[in-house]
């Protein structure tokens, strides 16, 4: 199953078939309290253009739109609980939920989830952590997000341990050769850098996600052939990530532009599109990743 959903994820969750997916991904909204969005540049070669680079070559720059939306919510834990509460019915018995946000929220959404699917059903509070961007000079500058993982089942779930990435040891020359060459596999602190501007990766979309966290998450919590659902997909990096490692995916977003960001990143795995009828009419959009 390989699908785009335009339209709200509210309306469109309990359309979808009962258990189909291993996995749910969301990065829903931080809940900020601003726009986001990220500015876009087309850098060209030109005879007379305003930049200079290597070797005397001159460069002009265009400044592209970039897609745009409201991060403020005044009540953004009923907006964000019901929306997972509407997926549960979806994920597997032995399926995983993941919840992206960061400090601003994900305390209430830590307690919230609790009550929901009950604390023994809670598996790890994983921090990524990043170093970009400013520095602020009145406190220590926030530089992780944090990831809360679920699981239906507290005693029969997805974990595949040889799935992980290795990464190298900090003092390889402590652990012997043979340890130092395999590397070590990942606690619940990820190192994992933002997506580059000029990576390959950019799509220009607000708050994306990088492949490298993703593909972690899809390789150890789900089996190929499996289906992942993430109903804020944004620019669609789950949906890569699953499609690259054999699994199926469903993203939703009721958002324009990231359809068309989606559609033109996935291409080439020839994705099902439905569009819901409100989606239709035009809504405000709530996607991020």
């Amino acid at each position: 199953m390989k699908r785009i959903v335009h339209g709200d994820n509210l309306q469109v969750l309990p359309t979808l078939p009962r258990e189909h997916a291993r996995l749910i991904y969301i990065d829903p909204p931080f809940n900020t309290g601003r726009p986001q969005s990220r500015e876009r540049m087309l850098v060209r070669a030109a005879d007379h253009g305003e930049r200079k680079g290597f070797g005397g070559r001159r460069y002009e720059v265009e400044r592209l739109d970039s897609p745009t939306y409201q991060d403020d919510y005044d009540e953004y834990l009923p907006f964000l609980m019901s929306r997972i509460e509407a997926a549960l019915p979806c994920l597997t018995r032995d399926g995983s939920l993941f919840v992206h946000l960061d400090y601003r929220e994900v305390h209430y959404v830590k307690v919230a989830l609790d009550r929901l699917l009950g604390r023994d059903c809670f598996r790890n509070e994983i921090i990524w952590a990043y170093d970009f961007g400013g520095r602020p000079k009145r406190w220590w500058p926030a530089k992780h997000d944090t990831l809360l993982w679920y699981v239906l089942d507290p005693k029969q779930y997805v974990f595949q341990f040889e799935e992980m990435d290795r990464i190298p040891y900090m003092a390889p020359g402590l652990v012997g050769k043979e340890k130092a060459a395999r590397g070590k596999t990942p606690t619940d602190v990820w190192w994992h850098t933002i997506v580059p501007t000029s990576g390959k990766e950019k799509t220009g979309y607000p708050t994306q996600k990088p492949l490298g966290v993703l593909n972690r998450i899809i390789k150890v919590h789900s089996e190929p052939g499996d289906t992942v659902l993430d109903f804020f997909a944004g620019s669609g990096t789950t949906g890569e990530a699953a499609a690259r490692l054999g699994r199926g995916f469903v993203l939703i977003d009721e958002h324009r532009e990231a359809i068309e960001v989606m559609r033109g990143r996935l291409a080439q795995w020839e994705p099902e599109l439905e569009i819901h009828a409100e989606a239709q009419r035009g809504t405000s959009s709530t996607s991020k990743s």
